[in-house]
């Protein structure tokens, strides 16, 4: 009883401290943080949402899978299942905060065409890539594509308390345990053919050599969280806390302060890539997961994780005119700055604002915004580029919709301020 006291005396002076630091940092912290809201709160609802509203509705059913710079639809353009369920969670948080009956009405046309063309009704799991026609084009099933499967129709179903959401996404979460977990050593399993079998290359990402990936499994933890707050299943917390401990424990590697991304199934490491984007995202996936879990000695250590890999992505990603690089692999520096770098690099740092009281992050966030709001959003067509280079000047040939390209991290962004900063 005393330590705990000791240690919950700590963290009261150490939050005096540290609030005296902001305040002290940020004469202007109340009016600049809430500029700072509006104006990211003002890009979610007149420009992010409306162009996905306004340009990619298919009049012959669900969704485009591209659409150009303008936002004009992309003949025969292939409809992906991560674009897919990532508009049913986009639109489903829209209308779950703001209550807007347009939100929830894209949310269930989403959620309607992901059922009856994306669900593999024979084999379980989901399709990765459909024709533009919704005939399927690519029917193996991908780890990753599944776990967005689970986080769009949970977040469905928290929204709009449609029980087929839930359902489906119970009966994905099984399938990723019944069919894609590794028995023996834990993790889950990159790619299998529809039947389940071995496919020709293992995954979407990478060099196909890698079984066991850092991007699946921090999709399936996001999405295992999301789940848990609407399905409160016994099994269901057990695999979200052995999530967190593989995140803790094999993907994180304290001595570089990185996540390591590619392994084989006996968890030997296959690259040292710094992933600058994925590291501060995965800080607030981690910290968010945790606390859902419940547990304060688990939730501690995820914040100590959480604060390292944002401060070394910030020390060795973070440019001078404020935007976050996307890896490091070697000597080769990928030093562009892709949308959803900053939209996590904006979020990663208001959590850990959060975490420490530290007004250096929350700085930083709104540095990134600024950064975001020159020369990200596109001003004349809608919706933020793809890609702006290390000249400041965007990539114009970048597609707007694609099976990456969708209304998720900068929509999320916007919900996650909104959510967070009071």
């Amino acid at each position: 009883m005393y330590n705990i006291i000791k240690r919950n005396m700590k963290k009261i002076i150490l939050s005096i401290v540290l609030g005296c630091i902001s305040c002290h940092a940020m004469a202007q912290t109340p009016e600049e943080v809430q500029q700072f809201k509006a104006e990211v709160l003002n890009d979610l609802k007149e420009n992010i949402l409306p162009f996905w509203m306004n340009n990619d509705v298919d009049p012959a059913g669900g969704f485009y899978g591209n659409l150009d710079r303008t936002g004009k639809p992309i003949k025969n353009g292939q409809k992906g299942g991560v674009l897919n369920a990532r508009i049913i969670w986009s639109f489903s948080r829209a209308y779950f905060l703001f209550g807007n009956p347009r939100y929830k009405e894209l949310a269930d046309r989403a959620q309607d065409y992901y059922l009856n063309h994306f669900v593999d009704p024979e084999y379980g799991g989901t399709y990765w890539l459909l024709n533009a026609d919704g005939t399927v084009k690519d029917s193996d099933k991908q780890t990753y594509g599944i776990s967005y499967g689970i986080y769009g129709l949970s977040e469905h179903y928290r929204a709009t308390g449609n029980r087929k959401s839930l359902d489906q996404a119970i009966a994905l979460f099984r399938t990723l345990e019944d069919k894609v977990r590794d028995p023996q050593k834990d993790g889950y399993i990159e790619s299998y053919t529809r039947t389940w079998g071995t496919p020709k290359k293992l995954g979407y990402d990478g060099a196909g050599e890698s079984s066991k990936t850092m991007n699946t499994h921090i999709h399936v933890l996001e999405s295992y969280t999301n789940l848990y707050t609407v399905w409160r299943d016994a099994e269901l917390k057990e695999r979200l806390g052995k999530i967190i401990h593989l995140i803790t424990d094999k993907f994180y590697n304290p001595q570089t302060h990185h996540l390591n991304l590619y392994f084989d199934d006996d968890w030997n490491n296959l690259e040292n890539i710094a992933s600058y984007g994925h590291d501060i995202e995965t800080a607030w996936l981690l910290t968010e997961a945790a606390e859902v879990y419940g547990d304060e000695k688990l939730l501690e250590r995820c914040r100590e994780i959480a604060l390292d890999l944002t401060d070394y992505a910030l020390k060795e990603g973070l440019t001078s005119t404020n935007y976050m690089m996307y890896e490091k692999n070697g000597n080769h520096l990928r030093d562009d700055a892709s949308w959803w770098c900053q939209a996590e690099t904006v979020v990663g740092c208001v959590n850990a604002w959060q975490i420490t009281g530290n007004s250096k992050y929350l700085q930083q966030a709104i540095n990134t915004w600024q950064f975001i709001k020159n020369y990200m959003v596109d001003k004349e067509y809608g919706e933020w580029f793809r890609t702006v280079m290390p000249d400041l000047k965007p990539r114009l040939t970048d597609l707007k919709t694609s099976m990456w390209n969708c209304p998720y991290h900068n929509s999320r962004m916007g919900f996650e301020i909104f959510s967070r900063v009071k």
